[in-house]
């Protein structure tokens, strides 16, 4: 399974930036036809998104389509479920109706089309207060949704917030994001974009708190921007160190006919134990991708 640190947007109707994009060492690329690509270019844009995807590339491709409210959705799933595409980022995600429309339209055309069903991996953006509201069900439906991400832009704009640069008026609202994919059984997260290019510090702190938080990565929109939440959702050296002390010691423990211990002055047990595993197994993940 791959490891989802890094969502990096990329203007469907901008061949340049396009291939610029898969260049820049992100998780996954999303060619985007919402709001990055004017109502005019929307339809020309479908065709440049299946040429892009067919093309040989070291990370993972996906499209943002028009929500579903919007004249341009069907049409959008129509031309892009193609050899190549990886998955769909579905916008402002409001209800289970919205999940099971693209799922029937996905699969109705992976089987025409000779791919694998289910093969196409689905996304959905919470961005909307009814989205939020409706999250639970949302992940519950049956679904091959693996995982969501957070929309602070819109979302902001729908619940009439005023987004500031510690973002202590989303904490909630994250926090539940987190909380019904655990729920549901489905990967961490991804957290939403940063808007302020220029406050690299700012953006630093906020790809930091997503990672406490729970997140399992974040959405990126200016290339700069890859390098930074790569790092920080990456274990580091240290990290990785502690992790590899921390099972040897339990092993031996074990062994001795103990499961709770001293380390370094920290107590450890099963919890300490697990997190530590997990860790280096996101570490042999990050280790994997790097080498592709």
């Amino acid at each position: 399974m791959a490891i989802f640190r890094t969502f990096l947007f990329a203007p469907a109707n901008h061949p340049r930036r396009v291939e610029k994009a898969f260049q820049l060492g992100a998780d996954a690329v999303i060619l985007d036809l919402e709001d990055a690509c004017a109502i005019s270019e929307k339809v020309a844009s479908r065709s440049k998104v299946v040429e892009a995807m067919q093309r040989s590339r070291s990370c993972l491709g996906y499209v943002r389509v028009n929500p579903l409210s919007t004249e341009f959705a069907f049409g959008d799933i129509y031309e892009v479920v193609q050899p190549g595409l990886d998955g769909i980022v579905l916008p402002k995600t409001e209800s289970p109706h919205d999940i099971k429309t693209a799922e029937w339209m996905i699969s109705c055309l992976e089987k025409e089309r000779g791919l694998p069903v289910g093969s196409i991996d689905l996304m959905p953006l919470i961005e909307t207060g009814r989205g939020m509201a409706n999250i639970g069900e949302i992940l519950s439906c049956e679904s091959r949704v693996r995982r969501v991400a957070f929309g602070a832009g819109d979302f902001c704009l729908d619940m009439n917030l005023q987004w500031s640069r510690d973002e202590d008026e989303l904490q909630a609202y994250r926090s539940q994001v987190v909380l019904m994919s655990r729920q549901a059984g489905k990967e961490p997260p991804i957290d939403t974009v940063w808007i302020n290019i220029q406050d690299t510090e700012g953006f630093a702190q906020s790809s930091r708190r997503a990672l406490r938080m729970g997140f399992q990565g974040k959405l990126c929109i200016y290339p700069d921007q890859v390098a930074v939440v790569n790092d920080v959702f990456s274990p580091t050296d240290e990290q990785v160190a502690r992790a590899r002390k921390v099972v040897a010691a339990f092993e031996q423990a074990e062994k001795e006919g103990s499961s709770s211990f001293q380390l370094d002055g920290q107590f450890i047990d099963y919890p300490i134990l697990y997190a530590a595993q997990k860790l280096l197994a996101v570490h042999e993940k990050v280790v994997s991708q790097r080498a592709k």
